[in-house]
Parts: C-alpha cells; structure tokens; sequence
C-alpha cells in the first residue's frame, strides 16, 4: 500500500481529552476518531489492527473446540425479563422501542440470547458439551467513559458460551477457556496473569481476571513474582485431556495473584520477600462459571442419561478486542510512538524512499515491495513527497515492526538500511537480501 493512496490522518499535536498514552497514541497515529462521548470510528490503520487481534482470538478459540456463530446487536428486553436481569441491569443498559413500542434493548452481553438459542435446539445431554462464541459489537452506558477504547460505550467483545450436563464437566469446559486465554494473550505479545476476581452482574461462583501489568494500569493488583516466568501452554495441548488440563490451570493458579476486590494482605503475606508485586494491571480478559443461574429460569433443559430433565451448566468467556488494542499500546510504546508485536501490526514494513522522484530510489523502493509482498509481507511504502525527517517520525510514531530505508546514498554501495522498531538496532543489507533477512528475523 502506498501511504499517498492511505487514508493517515496523522495529529501533531496531542488533544486535550486523551488522558493516558493508548489514547493519545491512537489518536495521533490515525487509528481512530471520536465520534461521540466514548464511541469512535476505527479508521483504516487501527482496523487492520482490531482485525488481526480478532482474527488470533478466533484462531484459539477454535482450536480450543468453539463454535462461532454471530447474535445481533439487537435484543428483546423479554429475554431479559425471563432471566430478571431488565431491570436489575441498571442505567448502563441502553433501553429502546421500535416503531411498535416493543421495549428492545442495545446488548450490553448476550447470556440471555444466546440461552435462548441453545434451549431452541438442544434437547439431549448426547448433544454436549457445546461452547458457542461470537465477536460481536456491545453497547455499555458508561457514566464517565475514559481513556479511550480501553474504557468506552461503544466495544467489540468475544463472548463465548459454555452449555454442559453438570458442574464437573462444567469445569472442564472453563479449564478450556482458561487455557485458551493464556495462549491468546501470549500471541499477542502480552504476558497475561490469571486472578481471581469478583463476578458481578454476570454472577456465579468462580471467575478469573486475566491481567497484564502496566504502569498506567487502571486498578492496582498482587502477585507472586514466579507468574512472570511461567511458560505459555504448546499449541499442540489436548483441550480434552481433563486431567491434563485441570494440571495446567492448577499450575497457573498455585501462586498468589489477586485484584485489589479480591485482595487478601495475610495470604498476601505468605509470599516470600522479593517475590511479592504490587503493581497496576490491566483487565483484557474476565471468565466465569455461573451455573444455572440463566437457564434454570430460562428453561434451558436437556434430558440426562436417567431420562430426567435438569438445566444445564453455563460458564461466560470475555476478551475485548478493541480494548485490548489499547492494551497492547500501554505494555509497548516508547516516547516516539507505538511498538507493535509483530503478530498484530497493521503492517509489517514502513519501506521509506527517502528522495521520491529519483530514479534509483523509487525503482529500488518498487521492486522491494514487490519483492517483500511476494514473500508475505504486508507493505506501508511511504512515496509522499516529504522530507526524511517527517518519514522517520511517522514510521515510529505508527510503530510498524520493520523500517526499510532506501536513500542514494546507500544504494551508491548497493545497501538499504533496516531498522527495527522495537531495539532500534540498524543493519545494512543489500536490497535482494532484504525479504529473507526480514523473514528470518521476525518474530510473528
């Protein structure tokens, strides 16, 4: 893609509103643009960012056995009423009519929907477990919605939904997700910790927080210093191996790590010195297990093999893509701009031409995107007409893994320059050399 083509509506200047650095980065880099009070318009750059976090969720989530489908936007408020939740809900819930009158709701989650649909359809416990997701776009009325999409009206959620015959098979449907959170958050670049967290108007009785550390941290959180080190789940783990699953969470949840809701200063105290964090975290994932809290009253049923009926178990699953763009710019930023993981950068290389109109320059800037494209790169080739200076600064405030820079000079001796964003270590290599250094280097 050639940046005088893109849409880039890069701000030199920070705007008053933006309170922490995701905000004022998103901004500045053309990611998004508010349209309403904590509600914005993902401009071209910061879609091909939300869509490749969607896209390793999706991935996951598959792997781990789910099913997506896709629940509007949309609901009935009579759903809600079956459940008790219309009214209970409070002010954060936006109520409508359509033209009938009917009372209709913008849904701020779907426990209510997707039960419905489960109990349309399925009848028998043979026919489980059943793990149903979607990403689907939410409406929460915030009193004070802030810090850009790390806190807005407007979100994009996966939710997933988890129908089982009992309490232990249950369980192993949250193990699942449990497991299937860690890898996710892993491919993102993020090192997220689980902890346990309070449920509350999901309800239930088992939730877990997934939360990476970060100084501009929205909530302060506690920790045993050993969860740094643990290692990620293999992508070839046995999601129904139950034993071996329940191991991996047992393991990932055998040291202290708490919100400041669920804090305990004595078993806090345990930990040994020099071990124990306190530090700000970010919320980017919330799992629980609720029972029947929704299909008991629902009558989500199914008939058991004693030929009786009972409701089924149920556990919710969120992560917010949108929020956790955010996330991702809070863990990796530095004072030029956003350091994107190679898994999720909106694209992989910033090709600079650093004299556009010379011949060589934009003869050699040609075949390398061409070049880099065929081996499968995504390319931003900055062609505007524009000095050096101001390419630098918009390659680094928009935090593309790879800068390729093609100058006379340097073509003079048969060399590009490669930058890595992330180290701002240069090498200098011949421009034919430049896709297989790229591919052998990155890390996505």
């Amino acid at each position: 893609m050639r940046l005088s083509r893109y849409f880039l509506p890069i701000l030199r200047e920070t705007p008053k509103e933006a309170e922490i650095v995701s905000h004022r980065l998103m901004l500045r880099a053309g990611m998004i643009r508010q349209e309403a009070a904590g509600i914005y318009a993902w401009l071209p750059l910061g879609l091909r960012v939300l869509n490749r976090v969607a896209d390793i969720i999706r991935a996951e989530q598959d792997r781990s056995g789910a099913v997506e489908l896709l629940m509007p936007t949309i609901q009935s408020a009579d759903l809600w009423r079956e459940s008790g939740r219309y009214d209970a809900y409070g002010k954060e819930m936006l109520r409508i009519k359509d033209r009938h009158e009917r009372d209709m709701l913008f849904g701020p989650t779907n426990e209510e929907m997707i039960t419905a649909i489960f109990r349309s359809a399925v009848r028998s416990y043979k026919d489980l477990p059943k793990n149903l997701y979607h990403i689907q776009w939410k409406f929460r009325d915030e009193v004070r919605p802030r810090f850009g999409t790390m806190r807005s009206r407007e979100f994009l959620m996966k939710d997933a939904y988890s129908f089982d015959l009992d309490q232990a098979s249950a369980r192993h449907s949250y193990n699942k997700m449990f497991v299937a959170y860690l890898r996710t958050f892993a491919r993102l670049g993020l090192k997220a910790i689980p902890m346990r967290a309070e449920t509350g108007p999901i309800g239930g009785d088992l939730s877990h927080e997934f939360i990476i550390l970060a100084q501009t941290g929205e909530s302060e959180v506690f920790c045993d210093r050993a969860y740094l080190d643990f290692p990620t789940p293999e992508a070839g783990i046995d999601f129904d191996d139950v034993a071996g699953l329940q191991a991996t969470v047992d393991h990932w949840t055998s040291r202290y790590a708490a919100t400041s809701e669920m804090h305990d200063a004595d078993a806090f105290a345990q930990v040994p010195d020099g071990e124990q964090m306190a530090a700000r975290g970010i919320e980017v994932g919330h799992i629980f297990y609720f029972g029947t809290k929704y299909s008991e009253p629902m009558g989500a049923k199914v008939t058991g093999p004693d030929g009786q009926e009972r409701p089924v178990h149920m556990g919710s699953y969120g992560i917010g893509p949108s929020r956790l763009v955010a996330a991702i710019i809070e863990a990796g930023h530095d004072e030029s701009g956003i350091v994107w993981p190679d898994a999720v950068a909106p694209f992989d290389v910033a090709l600079l031409n650093l004299k556009v109109g010379d011949a060589g320059t934009d003869a050699a800037c040609a075949k390398l995107q061409g070049e880099l494209e065929a081996a499968g790169l995504t390319v931003l080739y900055d062609d505007r007409d524009e000095r050096p200076g101001g390419k630098f600064a918009t390659a680094d405030l928009i935090g593309l893994p790879w800068q390729v820079i093609v100058g006379p000079k340097g073509l003079a001796e048969g060399k590009v320059e490669v930058k890595r964003r992330a180290t701002g270590a240069r090498e200098t290599v011949a421009p034919d050399a430049v896709p297989a250094y790229l591919r052998q280097n990155r890390t996505a």
